[in-house]
């Protein structure tokens, strides 16, 4: 009785051991496979402008230093405008004598200027008659031999003279009764138009002689001082825009599916770990690539992974470019 006694609390005592075995691996077992929550470490990233002039010319103002807040619009430098000013002033004249000229083409000549071509005309015809009547004597006297071949020549040269000034005054009066034609009206209606579009071509190299923030930012660097030559191909200014910024993260292939374009997260800086900031998924790279070596996960560097960007709302500025970030989803 004793010795079965015995058996019996040996088997049960090992039958509870079984169990307590068997439950505490179904509990490793359901641990094991709960993965761990997915947190990502990365880099602050922000865009950046170049701004430069589209002229050469020197700066004559600079309004801005490093780390100054500028607003969208807000003017940050200015070229030296006085030779532009002048040659709007010139261009304006041009364009002021040039209407005139097509004003005077379409409305013809005044009744007092043809009144005076006629008159030249009648001038020059009373004096062609009387040097061809003269020329007609002189070919007679020479007929006879009372004059030298010289005088008659001069009297015909004097007949062609009279007759050909004739010929331009009738011209002249001609042109004055009919009007310009339509030609030439063209023609000084295209070269006004030109000068005008010459004008346009000024008037806006002169605003762009203004350099103004195209987005709300901070000023990251001064590139040239006042006196210094501008040109298109040189910055002025580099400018980190406010908003967006984000994250630049990578994801492991294992946990890709744990994260979706939308999915909220918290992002954490080592200098305010306290007070995280809202983020939010924006971005999902569709190619792999192998980890960057910036980049600190506790996965190989060998192993695939995806570019995820996390948005972020920074009314505070406290983001900087290239800022190490913990984002915790």
């Amino acid at each position: 009785m004793t010795w079965f006694s015995e058996h019996k609390k040996i088997l049960s005592g090992a039958a509870i051991l079984c169990l307590v075995c068997g439950i505490g691996w179904g509990v490793y077992e359901h641990y094991a496979n709960v993965k761990k929550p997915l947190v990502l470490y990365g880099n602050v990233d922000i865009r950046q402008v170049s701004l430069a002039f589209n002229s050469s010319e020197r700066i004559d103002e600079m309004t801005k230093n490093e780390g100054d807040t500028v607003k969208k619009g807000e003017v940050l430098a200015k070229l030296n405008t006085r030779p532009l000013e002048l040659a709007i002033e010139r261009q304006k004249a041009a364009i002021s004598a040039q209407e005139a000229q097509v004003e005077k083409l379409h409305n013809g000549s005044r009744s007092e200027d043809i009144a005076a071509a006629e008159a030249q005309v009648n001038a020059l015809s009373a004096t062609e008659a009387n040097a061809r009547v003269y020329y007609n004597r002189m070919l007679k006297l020479r007929s006879t031999g009372a004059i030298s071949k010289q005088t008659a020549d001069n009297a015909e040269a004097q007949w062609k003279s009279a007759d050909a000034n004739l010929n331009n005054a009738q011209a002249v009066l001609d042109k004055a009764v009919n009007g310009a034609r339509k030609e030439d009206v063209s023609a000084a209606e295209a070269q006004l138009a030109e000068l005008k579009a010459q004008l346009k071509t000024y008037e806006y190299n002169l605003s762009q002689a203004t350099l103004v923030a195209p987005e709300d930012g901070v000023i990251r660097s001064r590139l040239l001082e006042p006196g210094d030559m501008a040109s298109p191909s040189v910055p002025v200014y580099m400018i980190g825009i406010t908003s967006p910024k984000w994250v630049r993260a990578y994801v492991a292939e294992d946990r890709l599916g744990d994260i979706h374009e939308g999915m909220k997260a918290k992002v954490y800086t080592d200098s305010d770990p306290n007070h995280p900031i809202e983020g939010q998924v924006g971005y999902i790279s569709n190619t792999a690539e192998f980890t960057p070596k910036t980049v600190q996960t506790e996965e190989l560097r060998t192993a695939l992974v995806y570019e995820v960007r996390i948005y972020v709302q920074d009314p505070g500025n406290k983001l900087r470019m290239g800022m190490p970030a913990t984002v915790k989803f």
